[in-house]
């Protein structure tokens, strides 16, 4: 008989701790709205209400299966150009509006892929990919020298560039 006192008394501390640790649980995520929401990991800015993938491979998964463009960004935290060109497309309703229609990325460092830096290593760089795993090098920014790069005061063009992105898909799939 004393044994199963002895067993009844730890299933108890067992549900009780258990009890705690929800609790516990609880208390942290109420803190957590009450602090300024930090921006989420995988957007690093760029649009914190768009899905965005977290790998290059998993974004040309995602493209080929969805049949929708691959958009992908390159960055840099620390680069002024960088947050110029984030702030500016962030902030445009349209760009964030149409960026639903693509597979997103934005990346703070190089893959190994060399089709991803078809004339240089430099950012920011916006580069569009097909379903069919193609980088559209017909699809670039206004300057000979950097194909790839968008000032803040190239936005339209990159939103029309968007728009391309999106009417190619049509006509050639």
């Amino acid at each position: 008989a004393m044994e199963r006192g002895y067993v009844s008394v730890l299933l108890l501390l067992i549900v009780i701790s258990c009890a705690l640790a929800k609790d516990a649980g609880k208390k942290d995520s109420k803190d957590a709205t009450t602090k300024p929401k930090l921006p989420q990991t995988l957007s690093r800015g760029w649009g914190d209400q768009l899905i965005w993938t977290q790998t290059y491979e998993e974004a040309l998964f995602r493209s080929k299966h969805s049949q929708k463009p691959l958009m992908i960004i390159h960055h840099l935290e620390d680069c002024p150009h960088s947050q110029a060109l984030k702030k500016v497309f962030a902030e445009h309703k349209d760009i964030q509006k149409l960026a639903e229609k693509f597979i997103l990325l934005n990346l703070v460092y190089e893959t190994t892929d060399k089709n991803l830096a078809p004339d240089g290593q430099y950012v920011p760089r916006v580069l569009f990919i097909d379903p069919s795993l193609t980088v559209r090098a017909d699809i670039t920014g206004r300057y000979s020298n950097r194909l790839y790069a968008y000032e803040p005061s190239d936005i339209s063009l990159l939103y029309s560039n968007m728009q391309k992105a999106l009417k190619l898909l049509k006509t050639e799939l």
